[in-house]
């Protein structure tokens, strides 16, 4: 099974449409009333919700989702009935398979009543329409933009310690297909983080400044108060995703004081020093943050 505890969750949609060949007059039949099972289209779609709510217990490697809404539409045609399905959901992976699901049980609910007057159906194909949601949805990249990598701490920049978050950044914004030119470790001195700040920003130009450290609660921890006494414009709602994702994960996320803003055209993101509270803040931020860079350059929303 697939582990998807390293997403978010986003809205979820998926369309499924199942075609079943009848003959004419098995149309004729259900339109009057006249089939022995009574009522098949209106059983048809509560099997088709029930089995879409059931997904991961009939496909082995199906995720249980928490669905939203399950919809069954059953169109009557002179030799074809078409049983189109939509699912939604707001959670951490696609819903095509209970779309898909709903549409094949449904199918199979109108066969099994109808065949009694019937014996020359055909169940013809099940098949996505359509699949939305997830990151996958999101086709931003960072073709085009530098970044860089500043690791604050005094313990690395020391050599007491060696850096493993910052070397992580690097993979995963070179991942993201970011140039990073810019690699450095600062100790936790407010002034040399600013200064070096205002150099990436102002005279690098760079589209991208990453930290990692110096964000907790001790009295060496001065990335926030660096970085909010450069910014111009803080984007609070980052700020506060970075922080219920880490949440749901590490009780202690809670006491990151990391900050996230915009300087002319650079956005600076603190992030804190362990290897893995990194990992999850690039999960939380990419791919969507991608999309900040477009509406910088006037391209809207």
């Amino acid at each position: 099974m697939r582990d998807v505890s390293s997403k978010s969750n986003t809205l979820r949609s998926a369309k499924a449409v199942a075609t079943l060949r009848v003959s004419p007059s098995t149309i004729d039949a259900i339109r009057s009333g006249n089939v022995p099972k009574t009522d098949p289209i209106g059983v048809a779609k509560v099997a088709g919700i029930q089995a879409a709510k059931n997904t991961s217990s009939l496909i082995p490697y199906c995720h249980q989702v928490p669905l939203d809404f399950v919809g069954v539409d059953i169109a009557l045609e002179t030799n074809f009935i078409n049983i189109t399905t939509e699912v939604k959901a707001i959670w951490k992976t696609g819903v095509e398979m209970e779309a898909l699901v709903a549409a094949s049980a449904a199918a199979l609910t109108l066969y099994d009543m109808l065949k009694i007057i019937d014996d020359r159906m055909e169940i013809l194909s099940t098949r996505l329409l359509e699949k939305k949601g997830g990151t996958s949805s999101m086709k931003d990249t960072g073709d085009g933009l530098k970044a860089a990598v500043l690791v604050l701490s005094d313990s690395v920049s020391g050599g007491e310690k060696e850096d493993r978050s910052g070397k992580t950044l690097v993979e995963r914004l070179k991942a993201f297909r970011f140039q990073v030119p810019v690699y450095k470790v600062l100790p936790d001195v407010c002034e040399t983080i600013k200064t070096e700040l205002i150099i990436l920003a102002d005279k690098q130009n760079l589209d991208l400044i990453i930290t990692t450290g110096g964000t907790g609660a001790s009295m060496r921890d001065v990335t926030p108060e660096s970085t909010l006494a450069v910014i111009n414009r803080r984007l609070e709602g980052v700020e506060e995703t970075l922080r219920r994702y880490g949440q749901d994960r590490l009780p202690t996320a809670m006491l990151s004081r990391g900050v996230v803003g915009v300087r002319g055209k650079t956005i600076i993101i603190n992030l804190p020093g362990s290897s893995r509270a990194v990992e999850d803040g690039m999960n939380a931020l990419f791919p969507a943050i991608l999309h900040t860079f477009r509406m910088m350059r006037g391209e809207g929303h």
